[in-house]
C-alpha cells in the first residue's frame, strides 16, 4: 500500500472513531435556546478570536458539538472593499449556523458589510463591541464604543436595518471599573432589535488580566429578555455550570481554552446537558489537529499556513504534555519550526499514538 493510500485509510479509521464519539447518546435541554428564530442544539459557544477561529477551526469545533461558532472579527469597510484577508475570515461553507462578526465605527460600512455577509450565506451577524486591542479601539471600534452608547446604537440600528437575519452584540462590562454600562447597552440593543448579547466579564482596561467578574453580568441578564451569553475564564464543565449560576446567563462562551483543542467547546456543551463525555480518543484528536493544519495550508498557501498554524500546534502539544505524553525538545522543534508538512503530520501522528505516562501526584 502506498503512503498516500495508507494515510487515507488511517484518516478514515480515525474519522469513524470520531463519528462514534459524536453519535453517542445525548440528552438535550428541555427548552432550546434560540437566536431570533434559529434554534440552537446546546449552550456552549466558541468565541470569535482573531488569528484563531478561522474557517477550518470553526468547522471542526462545530462538528465536535460546539453549539455556536463565530468567525474571526471582520473589519466592515475592508470586507466591503473586497480585502482578501477579511473575505477569508467571513467564510462559512459547511457551518450551520454561520455567524459573521463585524467590527467598525461607521454605520454605512456596518450596514453594507452586514448586507454582503448575508448575501454570502451568513445566518447571523454579530457586532463586535468588546475587542480591547489598541489597533481596534484606536479606530473607535470594538470596546471603545462602550464610551459612547449613542454612537454604538447607531451602528446596531444600521446593521439591523440592512439585513433580515438576526443580529447579536458582543460587549464587555464597560470601558473601566468606573463605567460598568453593559446592562444599559444591552437594554438599548434589545430595544433596537438585537436577538442576543454576549458579555465578557472584564472591562476593556483589564484586557485579559485578572479574573472575569461573572457576577457582574447578572444585571445585564436582569435588564433584558433576550438571551445573554457569559464569556471569560471558562475552561471546564464545572466552571461553565458555576458561571451560569453566578451570572444567570443562558449560555457560556469559551475562548482561549479551546486553542489547540477544537473538541473542548463541544465537550462542555454536552457536559451542560448531562454527564461529562470526556475527550475524544487520541486518534480522533490527532485527526482533528491534522485536518485543521491541512486546512490552513490550503486556505492560506503553504508559507503563510505554516506560520499561522504554529500557535495552534504549540497549544496542541502543550495539551498533550499536560495529559502525560512525553514530547522531547527535538520533536517539538520539528513540528513548530519544520517546513515539510508531510513530516510534521507524521510526527504529530506518532505523538498522539504515544501512550501517556503517569503524571506525578
Amino acid at each position: 500500500m502506498g503512503a498516500f493510500a495508507q494515510r487515507s485509510l488511517v484518516a478514515l479509521q480515525n474519522r469513524f472513531k470520531l463519528d462514534q464519539y459524536l453519535d453517542s447518546p445525548r440528552t438535550y435541554m428541555a427548552s432550546a435556546l434560540h437566536i431570533g428564530p434559529l434554534p440552537l442544539d446546546g449552550r456552549a459557544f466558541l468565541a470569535p478570536m482573531s488569528g484563531i477561529t478561522d474557517h477550518g477551526f470553526r468547522k471542526i469545533a462545530r462538528r465536535f458539538g460546539a453549539s455556536v461558532v463565530v468567525s474571526e472579527m471582520v473589519a466592515s469597510d475592508e470586507f466591503v472593499k473586497g480585502d482578501a484577508e477579511y473575505t477569508l475570515r467571513a467564510e462559512g461553507e459547511g457551518i450551520t449556523p454561520h455567524i459573521v462578526q463585524l467590527a467598525g465605527c461607521d454605520p454605512r460600512w456596518m450596514g453594507e458589510a452586514a448586507r454582503l455577509a448575508q448575501a454570502n450565506g451568513a445566518d447571523v451577524i454579530d457586532i463586535n463591541m468588546g475587542c480591547p486591542a489598541k489597533r481596534v479601539t484606536g479606530g473607535y471600534a470594538g470596546s471603545a464604543l462602550m464610551r459612547d452608547l449613542d454612537h454604538a446604537l447607531t451602528l446596531i440600528e444600521a446593521t439591523i436595518a440592512a439585513v433580515s437575519v438576526p443580529v447579536t452584540v458582543k460587549m464587555r462590562l464597560g470601558w473601566d471599573d468606573a463605567s460598568h454600562n453593559a446592562a444599559e447597552l444591552a437594554r438599548r440593543a434589545e430595544a433596537a432589535g438585537a436577538a442576543l448579547v454576549t458579555v465578557h466579564g472584564r472591562t476593556r482596561c483589564q484586557f485579559y488580566k485578572g479574573h472575569a467578574n461573572h457576577a457582574a453580568i447578572a444585571p445585564v441578564k436582569a435588564a433584558v429578555s433576550i438571551p445573554v451569553v457569559c464569556n471569560g475564564d471558562v475552561e471546564t464543565i464545572e466552571q461553565a455550570r458555576a458561571v451560569r449560576t453566578l451570572s444567570g446567563a443562558d449560555a457560556v462562551m469559551i475562548g482561549r481554552a479551546a486553542l489547540g483543542r477544537p473538541w473542548l467547546v463541544g465537550r462542555i456543551a454536552r457536559g451542560l446537558e448531562g454527564a461529562d463525555p470526556g475527550d475524544p480518543s487520541r486518534a480522533a484528536q490527532a485527526e482533528a489537529v491534522i485536518e485543521h493544519y491541512e486546512s490552513l495550508l490550503t486556505a492560506m498557501g503553504e508559507k503563510a499556513g505554516l506560520r499561522h498554524a504554529r500557535k495552534h500546534l504549540a497549544a496542541s502539544l502543550d495539551h498533550l504534555s499536560h495529559e502525560g505524553t512525553r514530547i522531547d525538545a527535538s520533536e517539538r522543534a520539528a513540528i513548530l519550526t519544520g517546513e515539510a508538512p508531510g513530516q510534521i503530520i507524521t510526527t504529530l501522528r506518532a505523538l498522539y499514538a504515544r501512550p501517556p505516562e503517569l503524571l506525578a501526584a
